[in-house]
């Protein structure tokens, strides 16, 4: 191939990557800056079309936010501080009077001087900071405190003892023969010996209860206890508590032996009678030694015949136990050296006093009182309100309140549920009184619950002072709950995370409700709950209508407030669905949504009723916006609803309120189709038609028409008519005025690129290509809007089909702007018809001296050069469409050229073919310009025809006629008739029989409505069968169903009729006497295919044969151009074969 065949298009290779129009969401182009800014509600003029618009963008604006259900991500706005919850000095524990308070410095100070054991890493040794800090707390002046501290002096020391709770021990040695032990516990309290002995390591102060030990002094019998046998095991649980008195807490020992019991005496009553053994006292005994004596008085015979297995011991001085006491494994001692002994045992170890010489004490209050007051004291001290972040405080005690709480806390024996209880008691106060973290108080009620199972050792006055305590959070609580709008906002992580946090809180409190027997504190607090939402939801609604729409104001006056009222229910419900809902759902089980959503549901319809029937007797523009308005936050709220899961919408009291407004919707979609009208105007009496940016090819009227049509489809999906059949009327007014506004707008387009000023040729193309982007992308936008104006049917159709009125107006309106970019597509290439016309008349009158890629030159960089500026300006559908009418203006001209240039060399043929070749090359360009089969078909064909046919000699011109007419098919098989033939060659006299039947339904020619029909049977081509004449049947009369029943015999050899092209020509005539015979229709039978010509005939006769119908027909365009081709031609041959068919023809009628 030459040069000029590898051209490709650089510019159609690059139209796919031509990116497709997208409407703007930004907003209106800047080429339409003359806008104003968006007014507020209500200020648009009726006749302003911007300002109008700018009104329904701010309605639309407020629906962003309303697509869909909403997610908690988009609601979270802020994590500031949540704002403050209200206190109330007189909800905390009463105030102490000033006795009390100075008893209470007295306990205090008590505490702190006469405490025993071991202080913790964590607590304060050091007792002058103790004191130092209950100076602090007390406020005191240091001459009161040092009084203080002597009057606490020289009171009684308190009594010490020792609680012991054996738990259980494990991995013991076994003693008995069946592999276990069957083990107990004897322990007692080893006395001081009156002197103060040196620490020393523990290994070498080893002692025993029976032999061993050279401890001397006393062992009182009351020290000794001992635990049950648990039988067959070497991990025992006993769970058995003691208390042992103690005489000197700096010098006393806990002893404790583990024994495997060998015989059936009662060790318990075996220590019950040794204690009553009268000077037992004075005994330097060791426990085996007294359990042998008990034994002797018992009823088991002598002590020596039974001997329990010593398992391990353990020796804990007193002073090592700590002040909060411990909860611990100690591994067992050998008694000495020779002992073999494994295992450990668990012990929980607490030091308290008995007996207190203090004035609570004396005046019989109770510890756990003394400490609820005391910890109310620190708890106020520690809680400065000036310190940052005071509300987020979780009690966080300092070092010296903790150590001091911790030893009033174990001196007083009170256990860790009292001691869970207290702390709830005076924090849940405390909170409001000054406000604490919730996950505090939530820590609280769970360290409550989880030493809940020892509810039952609560002492009454304590149980009734919690179920108080309970009584009183919960009423904060629901106070708060009534208020939660405004003490936990939705847009608030803090305050959302506070909300969670109390209601679990209020959750937790039922878990304790069923073991109040005494008082209990509530029955059903969910339902008080939901009474306080109920309430708390009212009380807002009411407040937000009085700020925005007072009763007492006007019903025009109400109604803009009214719209905001019911934008601000939409935008509480949306925070009650994805903040409120799933917290009281999972906490509580509280259906916060569907009680929140039917409450304002029903207020917001109630105001509106009553509202449209004030205003319909009073509709004005202006109210009909409003209503239109205040009717679409309606719908978003009814939508909101139905858009859930398994609610429907029509047990609402919105389901029937769009009655009212319909004929306030229909003034306002009155007022915007004049409305669409004026701002397309406006638009195109400021566009220049010119591209907006390098980004666009379209002009900013386009940009701004798109984004009307979009926003009136974005409003019809709000408005969601739910009446079927006023939502069919008003959708197909809608529609029709869109389509209606779309036709104008191309009106207006059409005029303004007429009234350019003077720009003629070339300067006028990069306008219409604007105009022809304008009306491809407001065809597409319009488009898709009707698409979106589809309403419910009253009897459902085909899910995603359109109603029929809508589909009807949107295949109008496509039908019309295909018309108009058809007709903008032509008047652009029509500046393009000379040129081109120019340069295919330069390839026509180029000399064949030159080559062919030279003479299509010109050409080809011309088209590339326009194809260039058409893609920088045009859209991919549009560059699409124009190179659909350059090939066509393209294919005519050289058709044109063609019919100027009759009987000219073959290679003037041979060169337009090859431009043909080179079109299609460039315009396909690889696959990214036009398919192929856009390229070859209409006037390609008969292009290509032409040429091939200009190619061929006189004869194989002939053949072609013929077998055109072999190839055509009749389009219309009834309205020419049909004619049955029957055919055959006769081999041995060399003969083709023809036997002309009979016709059917052939066209009524004569006046009388019938013809006179006869049939001309004729071989050809001629060259083929010089010799052979035509032959005629006879003529049937007043006739359209004529029968023949004739044969025509036509000597001729096989092989003629085997060449190209043979056939028989049957053409049938409607005869005439006194003008010339009629044309009714012909008929081509090929004869490659008659019997004995294709294949030899074998037996039977060739009447036998099934006859062939053949269908008439007039000959068409691709029949005439063979004829044409011959009439150029100036051979005798030629001019024979035309003069013939020209004198048939006469005959014929005009083809229609």
């Amino acid at each position: 191939m030459t040069t000029l065949l590898e051209i490709k298009s650089s510019v159609l290779r690059q139209v796919q990557a031509c990116p497709t129009f997208r409407r703007r969401a930004e907003g209106e182009p800047a080429a339409t800056s003359a806008d104003p800014p968006e007014p507020a509600a209500g200020a648009w003029k009726p006749g302003d079309g911007v300002e109008f618009f700018a009104h329904m963008r701010l309605i639309l604006k407020k629906g962003e936010g309303r697509q869909g259900l909403p997610c908690p991500e988009v609601l979270l706005r802020s994590g500031s501080p949540a704002p403050a919850e209200p206190v109330d000095p007189s909800r905390g524990l009463r105030a102490l009077t000033q006795e009390e308070v100075e008893m209470l410095y007295e306990e205090a100070l008590y505490t702190v001087l006469y405490r025993a054991g071991t202080m913790g890493p964590d607590q304060v040794d050091d007792q002058e900071t103790l004191l130092g800090y209950l100076q602090q707390v007390f406020g005191t002046s240091p001459e009161e405190h040092a009084e203080a501290i002597e009057r606490v002096k020289k009171a009684k020391a308190p009594t010490y003892a020792l609680k012991v709770s054996v738990m259980r021990a494990k991995n013991l040695l076994a003693k008995d023969p069946n592999g276990f032990s069957d083990p107990y516990c004897m322990l007692g309290i080893l006395p001081a010996s009156g002197a103060p002995r040196e620490p020393g390591p523990r290994t070498e102060q080893r002692f025993g209860f029976r032999k061993g030990s050279k401890r001397g002094g006393p062992l009182p019998a009351k020290c000794i206890q001992v635990t049950e046998v648990k039988s067959s095991t070497l991990n025992p649980v006993w769970k058995e508590n003691f208390v042992f008195e103690i005489e000197d807490v700096r010098a006393d020992q806990l002893h404790l032996d583990i024994w495997d019991h060998d015989d059936d005496v009662s060790l318990v009553e075996a220590c019950r009678k040794l204690n009553e053994v009268i000077g037992l006292k004075g005994m330097s005994r060791y426990f085996k030694q007294i359990v042998k004596s008990a034994r002797a008085n018992g009823t088991a015979g002598p002590a020596e015949d039974h001997t329990d297995d010593f398992l391990g011991c353990l020796n804990i001085p007193v002073r090592e136990v700590p002040v909060a006491g411990e909860d611990r494994w100690f591994k067992l001692e050998p008694r000495s050296s020779a002992s073999r002994v494994q295992g450990d045992c668990q012990l929980v170890l607490k030091l308290i006093t008995t007996q207190r010489d203090t004035g609570m004490s004396q005046r019989g209050r109770a510890g756990f009182l003394s400490y609820m007051l005391l910890l109310s004291r620190l708890l106020q001290f520690e809680h400065r309100s000036e310190e940052p972040k005071a509300s987020c405080w979780r009690g966080e005690l300092s070092g010296p309140a903790a150590t001091i709480l911790c030893l009033h806390g174990a001196q007083n024996n009170l256990s860790a549920l009292q001691l869970a209880v207290l702390h709830w008691q005076v924090s849940s106060r405390h909170h409001q009184t000054r406000t604490l973290d919730y996950g505090y108080l939530l820590g609280l009620l769970e360290d409550m619950q989880a030493h809940w199972e020892e509810a039952s050792s609560l002492p009454q006055g304590q149980e009734e002072s919690l179920a108080d305590s309970f009584n009183a959070f919960s009423e904060f609580g629901l106070r708060l709950l009534r208020q939660l709008r405004d003490f936990f906002p939705a847009t608030n992580s803090t305050a959302v995370y506070r909300l969670e946090l109390l209601l679990k809180c209020l959750s937790k409190m039922q878990i304790f409700q069923p073991s109040f027997e005494v008082c209990s504190f509530r029955t059903e607090l969910n339902a008080d709950i939901s009474a306080a939402l109920k309430r708390g939801n009212r009380e807002w609604y009411d407040r937000l209508l009085n700020t925005k729409s007072p009763r007492e104001q006007s019903g025009p006056q109400r109604l803009a407030g009214l719209v905001e009222l019911a934008d601000a229910v939409y935008e509480d419900l949306q925070s009650c669905y994805g903040i409120y809902a799933s917290l009281f759902h999972s906490i509580t089980d509280i259906d916060f949504f569907t009680l929140t959503f039917r409450q304002l549901e029903r207020l917001v319809a109630e105001e509106a009723w009553v509202l449209t029937e004030e205003l319909s007797p009073k509709m004005t523009l202006e109210v009909a916006s409003g209503l239109f308005e205040l009717y679409v936050t309606l719908a978003d709220i009814r939508r909101f609803w139905s858009s859930i899961s398994g609610r429907d919408s029509r047990s609402l009291a919105l389901a029937g309120i769009h009655g009212p407004f319909l004929p306030a919707v229909k003034l306002w979609l009155q007022v915007l189709r004049d409305q669409v009208r004026r701002r397309l105007q406006g638009a195109v009496d400021v566009d220049t038609l010119e591209p907006m940016d390098a980004s666009s090819k379209h002009s900013s009227s386009a940009a701004t028409a798109s984004l009307c049509f979009s926003h009136i489809q974005e409003l019809w999906a709000r408005l969601a008519w739910p009446d079927p059949a006023q939502a069919e009327a008003l959708g197909t007014q809608l529609s029709q005025d869109l389509c209606a506004a779309t036709l104008f707008y191309t009106e207006l387009l059409r005029k303004k690129v007429d009234a350019q000023p003077g720009a003629a040729g070339e300067t006028l193309s990069e306008p219409l290509c604007v105009v022809l982007n304008n009306v491809e992308l407001l065809r597409k936008a319009a488009g898709q809007t009707l698409r979106g104006l589809a309403w419910p049917e009253v009897t459902s159709g085909p899910e995603g089909v359109l109603p029929r009125p809508l589909l009807g107006c949107a295949q109008a309106l496509d039908e019309d702007l295909q018309q108009e970019v058809h007709t903008v597509t032509a008047h652009l290439t029509s500046k393009m018809v000379a040129d081109i016309r120019k340069y295919v008349q330069h390839i026509s009158l180029s000399p064949d001296s030159i080559q062919n890629d030279e003479a299509v030159a010109p050409l080809m960089k011309y088209l590339d050069e326009k194809l260039a500026l058409l893609n920088t300006s045009l859209v991919k559908e549009n560059l699409s469409r124009v190179l659909e009418a350059l090939w066509e203006l393209l294919l005519q001209a050289i058709l044109r050229a063609l019919g100027a240039n009759l009987d000219v060399s073959a290679d003037f043929y041979g060169r337009f073919h090859f431009t043909l070749e080179a079109l299609v090359s460039f315009f396909h360009a690889e696959g990214q310009g036009l398919p192929l089969e856009s390229l070859k078909d209409g006037s390609y064909k008969r292009l290509e025809e032409e040429l091939r046919l200009h190619q061929c000699s006189t004869r194989e011109c002939i053949e072609q006629y013929y077998l055109d007419k072999l190839k055509q098919r009749s389009l219309e098989q009834k309205r020419f008739g049909r004619l049955s033939v029957r055919c055959h060659y006769e081999a041995a006299e060399q003969r083709l029989v023809v036997e002309v039947l009979h016709a059917a339904d052939l066209p009524p020619l004569d006046a009388n409505g019938l013809s006179d029909p006869f049939v001309i049977v004729e071989l050809g081509p001629p060259h083929l069968f010089p010799l052979v004449r035509s032959q005629r049947t006879q003529v049937k009369n007043r006739t359209l169903h004529p029968v023949y029943d004739e044969l025509f015999y036509f000597s001729v050899p096989a092989e003629a009729c085997r060449r190209r092209g043979a056939c028989v020509l049957f053409t049938v005539m409607d005869h005439d006497w006194l003008s010339t015979n009629d044309f009714a229709g012909e008929a081509a039978l090929g004869l490659g295919g008659v019997g004995g010509i294709a294949r030899p005939q074998v037996g039977g006769s060739a009447r036998a044969r099934q006859p062939v119908t053949l269908h008439l027909r007039r000959p068409r365009a691709q029949v005439k151009s063979a004829l044409r081709m011959l009439e150029g031609r100036t051979n005798k041959e030629a001019q024979e074969f035309v003069k013939r068919l020209k004198e048939l023809e006469k005959c014929m009628e005009a083809d229609p």
